[in-house]
């Protein structure tokens, strides 16, 4: 039976692969990938086109379903005024979370769990998502609704996907909730949507 990565306990056997992210500003950063886990062996384009064009520079950021960390990890090295935050439901994506923040000497609170279950009481400044769409529209929905309650005022939920396969959706349902929402990047089909907290 197929596993996607949307799982608590991964059951594919683990393999490890090392996954090499070029920016255009030629930072290059390097990554071990677990099998069982999103973007195994290599870095995915929307997550490198979140981290390029993410407005998240500064203040308390949330990579919500980190998957092994590539977003939050590159962000705050990019940004080092960033206080980082990641979680996923995936615990070896979690545990190599863990190994490429301490490999790329990133310090960041990393946390296994679904969704915003382990952030309770907790306000950010900004959450960023690639989200796992294989996992249905109850997982994107779920990200997209419960944001305000776990942002500032002013705060924003960037969320990155394909649009022709559930983003406009997605980038629908924003605006319904924060009564805003605007594409801040598009490129070969992939848009990087972005809503304030008013």
């Amino acid at each position: 039976m197929f596993e996607h990565y949307y799982t608590q306990k991964p059951t594919t056997p683990l393999r490890i692969k090392y996954a090499e992210l070029i920016l255009k500003n030629a930072h290059k950063y390097i990554f071990k990938t677990p099998s069982g886990v999103y973007s195994f062996g290599k870095i995915d384009k929307a997550s490198k086109i979140l981290i390029e064009h993410s407005i998240a520079k500064s203040g308390k950021v949330l990579d919500l379903g980190c998957g092994y960390g590539v977003i939050g990890i590159t962000l705050k090295k990019e940004y080092p005024e960033i206080e980082l935050y990641m979680s996923d439901i995936n615990e070896r994506a979690v545990e190599f979370a863990k190994i490429n923040a301490k490999d790329n000497n990133v310090e960041a609170t990393i946390k296994a769990g679904n969704l915003y279950s382990v952030w309770e009481n907790m306000v950010f400044d900004h959450i960023v998502s690639n989200p796992p769409i294989v996992a249905g529209k109850k997982v994107w929905m779920e990200i997209v609704e419960k944001a305000p309650e776990f942002l500032k005022d002013g705060g924003t939920l960037e969320i990155v996907a394909f649009h022709n396969k559930g983003g406009k959706r997605i980038k629908e349902f924003m605006n319904e909730i924060f009564g805003n929402v605007k594409d801040t990047w598009k490129e070969g089909g992939i848009r990087v949507y972005l809503s304030v907290k008013e």
